[in-house]
């Protein structure tokens, strides 16, 4: 009786598993999904990591605004290479470098500043506007950033600061991925001295 019952529990346990086979498939699926799904989160880190680059320049261009004003000086935004590292400035003698003591950030290896509009991209942000910020539309994004005693962005050329701007600023900055593939994020600047980050989906900014 307990031979009997011994092997009948043996045999319940054995169907009760899954075969070899079973097992393969399912790991086959899992890695299939895997192999699916890294991709996606390798974007979705890339973009965050970009957008915060972005969001730390604009952090940093709207403490040159208040300082400018504070200590009714001229400051300007640079960008410099440091221990191996890009960083963004604010450039108080206005070296057009990054010097000791100046404060700054840095930037993930993967993410530059780029110079001028960006190629695949979709060209450039539409306006920015605020109510009440009346002015030209256009664009500049090849001149040195600085602000005014005003606390105004102006385009900083040969230690003049005219404001109020002429236009809009627009500054980029890129992500080289490991897929070959390019994010792109940009700060934006009115004529007031307001900075928003839109970042490029790959159909449009937002």
């Amino acid at each position: 009786m307990r031979e009997e019952y011994t092997k009948r529990s043996r045999g319940n346990a054995a169907s009760d598993g899954f075969s070899l086979t079973e097992l393969i498939v399912v790991l086959a699926i899992i890695l299939l999904l895997a192999a699916l799904a890294i991709p996606n989160f390798t974007n979705i880190a890339a973009n965050i990591r970009l957008k915060s680059a972005a969001t730390n320049v604009s952090g940093l261009m709207q403490r040159a605004r208040i300082l400018a004003a504070k200590n009714n000086a001229t400051y300007g935004i640079a960008y410099a290479t440091m221990n191996g590292a890009g960083v963004a400035c604010i450039d108080l003698n206005l070296s057009n470098t990054c010097t000791a003591g100046e404060p700054l950030i840095a930037f993930k290896s993967s993410v530059t500043p780029a110079s001028g509009a960006p190629t695949g991209g979709g060209g450039q942000p539409s306006a920015y506007v605020l109510v009440g910020d009346t002015g030209s539309t256009n664009y500049d994004n090849t001149t040195r950033l600085a602000y005014s005693a005003r606390g105004l962005p102006c385009a900083y050329v040969s230690s003049t600061c005219n404001t109020p701007a002429a236009g809009y600023f627009v500054y980029y900055f890129t992500d080289a991925r490991a897929n070959g593939s390019t994010g792109w994020a940009a700060v934006v600047v009115t004529r007031t001295g307001r900075s928003k980050v839109l970042t490029w989906n790959g159909a449009s900014w937002n």
